[in-house]
């Protein structure tokens, strides 16, 4: 294997944890699912280190590893939702119960649908602008730290003990936030964007 192709090499593998995160929510096995994603953390500050410390960055890199944080953080949120559900909340203080309270279904339906108009509108962009470059504004990635420290704050909840119900009502409300504008950020930004693309190919 080349070498340069290394760090994309472990952002696939990173994309390949989804599903046993899925199943390990699931299944209740909280630990695993934790442990799942501190692993896939790790890989994702491994292969961003061998980027750029070798200058291995590629165009296909700068695409894969936000497809796959994006994935990652999805499938945690649904997987953390649907792990709430499971439990049925037939003891308000249990820990999936906790979980429930702490990942609703709206707001894992405002993560993923933050994460679905951007993957839309920079393939809109790619195919009819063109080539997406660009890198994450400072608004994106406040928002990636907030959920990525949420969706590990809800894995040690189920997996131990659960946040106390003021915390948990903070931080759902803090992630969603940042996510809705976030989204309207990128909305915003890549449309005045494409507006002066499109203007400027017109002549």
């Amino acid at each position: 294997m080349n070498l340069r192709q290394l760090p994309n090499t472990i952002t696939v593998a990173r994309m390949l944890m989804v599903p046993p995160l899925l199943w390990c929510l699931h299944a209740g096995e909280h630990v695993a699912a934790l442990w799942i994603a501190l692993t896939a953390g790790f890989s994702d500050a491994l292969d961003g280190w061998l980027a750029k410390r070798y200058g291995w960055q590629t165009w296909l890199g700068g695409v894969l590893d936000p497809v796959a944080d994006k994935l990652l953080l999805d499938a945690s949120f649904v997987g953390l939702w649907m792990a709430g559900a499971a439990h049925g909340c037939a003891n308000a203080a249990s820990a999936g119960c906790a979980g429930a309270a702490a990942v609703p279904g709206w707001l894992a339906a405002l993560v993923i649908g933050r994460d679905v108009v951007i993957v839309a509108g920079a393939s809109a962009y790619h195919f009819l602008i063109g080539t997406v470059t660009g890198r994450p504004t400072w608004l994106s990635k406040v928002t990636t730290v907030a959920q990525i420290a949420f969706v590990l704050a809800s894995l040690v909840g189920l997996a131990w003990r659960p946040l106390q119900p003021d915390a948990s009502l903070a931080a759902k409300w803090l992630v969603a936030a940042l996510t809705f504008a976030s989204g309207i950020d990128y909305v915003v930004r890549w449309s005045l964007r494409a507006r002066i693309a499109w203007r400027a190919r017109r002549g």
